[in-house]
């Protein structure tokens, strides 16, 4: 099926409930919760930007995230050019130009196949604080219409590990110490050759100003992150998981494919 036949007739979730506020979605293979996901958001976009002439929306980078974008990138008659678009997290320590780097992640899979208004990439030159000042003022010029994001295997939003993430952190962007489990799962996504190689520190929105988002579009396949959804969906919001406190977000939905789906 293509994006635009996707648009005209919506792929069928396989099952849904809710967990909390949010929504939650299971689709039979990957391929199809990427097309719902994509449709879903696409329509988001047009919505928002009919209502208010622009769209200000965040996004992820990972491959977990690459079914969905590729669909969003095909999907018709969306109005790019009316979107700001910002991204969620990055790597402190590595080269501007390296694949690993998020912002050239999302050049691939997103910003240069669609004609975007505006894009902010988070810095990677210059004194860290600085940057996540700076990085501060552009995303609190306006509120956020939509985040895209994902759930890591130890819960993490964002690069907001259980050890470090804060439900009432007062800061919008930080520096943050990755765990071990989030550096393996970067060597297990095949984006780095060996842990050693993961940088330590990275720089990323906090869950406040994630979740301070009018909407929420969460896409999270595989079997490896299982039970990182069901202590997300199915267990008390804490920090021990930091996905979890998704189920208090208003107008939040989960795509899940079946080998993610903490009920198979």
């Amino acid at each position: 099926m293509s994006a635009a036949d996707n648009d005209l007739n919506p792929v069928k979730a396989s099952a849904e409930w809710t967990s909390g506020t949010a929504k939650v979605q299971v689709y039979d293979h990957r391929t199809a919760m990427g097309d719902a996901a994509a449709s879903a958001i696409a329509n988001q976009i047009r919505k928002v930007a009919e209502a208010n002439g622009c769209v200000r929306m965040v996004f992820a980078a990972a491959p977990s995230q690459a079914d969905v974008l590729n669909s969003l990138t095909q999907s018709p008659n969306i109005p790019w050019e009316k979107v700001t678009a910002f991204h969620m997290d990055d790597y402190l320590g590595l080269p501007s130009d390296a694949p690993q780097r998020f912002a050239n992640w999302l050049d691939n899979h997103l910003f240069s196949r669609v004609s975007l208004g505006a894009v902010h990439r988070i810095g990677s030159v210059g004194d860290p604080e600085a940057i996540c000042r700076s990085y501060t003022a552009l995303l609190n010029e306006a509120p956020i219409d939509i985040v895209c994001l994902g759930i890591g295997v130890n819960g993490h939003i964002a690069f907001n590990d259980p050890p470090v993430a804060e439900f009432n952190d007062p800061l919008f962007v930080k520096v943050v110490v990755l765990d071990q489990i989030c550096r393996q799962q970067q060597v297990d996504d095949k984006c780095f050759t060996s842990i050693d190689k993961v940088p330590s520190k990275v720089i990323t929105l906090t869950i406040p100003r994630l979740m301070a988002a009018n909407a929420l579009f969460c896409v999270v396949p595989g079997a490896h992150k299982r039970a990182a959804v069901k202590a997300a969906l199915e267990g008390p919001v804490v920090s021990d998981c930091p996905a979890s406190i998704l189920q208090t977000h208003p107008n939040c939905t989960v795509f899940l494919d079946q080998e993610a789906n903490p009920s198979a």
